[in-house]
């Protein structure tokens, strides 16, 4: 079937904030148009309204090849520049073992079981690796 007109992921990816979180909703194969294109309407939503925290959803995603990892660890390294963090939830376990096989580590990204996890997850101080020393986090 060539008809790219019926394919689901061929148009933009909505990009929804909650208060200072931008949640994105992977649907399906993520193709290289809109991946480019994602990745510029995030940094520039994150740059213009100054999110701290950005959540992808990929429980919709059945298959997590090197091309999404790249393109996941490129969105986490941008929003990482522009002062937020990012956290992919709805990892399914099949993706998780893929990953690990591709040997694909995805640096700046956290994980969350859900959504809501996530956004706890962003909610929350988190404790920031800086070389020179060890930050001991209080119970």
């Amino acid at each position: 079937m060539n008809d790219h007109s019926s394919l689901p992921a061929a148009g933009p990816v909505p990009v929804l904030r909650l208060g200072d979180v931008l949640l994105v909703t992977l649907q399906g194969d993520l193709y290289d148009n809109t991946a480019q294109r994602l990745q510029q309407d995030l940094s520039e939503t994150i740059a213009a309204s100054r999110v701290t925290g950005v959540v992808i959803d990929i429980s919709g995603v059945e298959i997590v090849d090197s091309f999404l990892g790249r393109v996941l660890a490129e969105i986490a390294a941008q929003a990482s520049l522009l002062a937020a963090q990012t956290v992919v939830a709805g990892m399914r376990p099949a993706v998780a073992i893929t990953l690990v096989e591709l040997g694909l580590t995805l640096p700046g990204l956290r994980t969350a079981l859900n959504t809501e996890a996530a956004m706890d997850l962003l909610t929350r101080p988190a404790p920031t690796p800086r070389s020179g020393g060890n930050r001991q986090e209080s119970p």
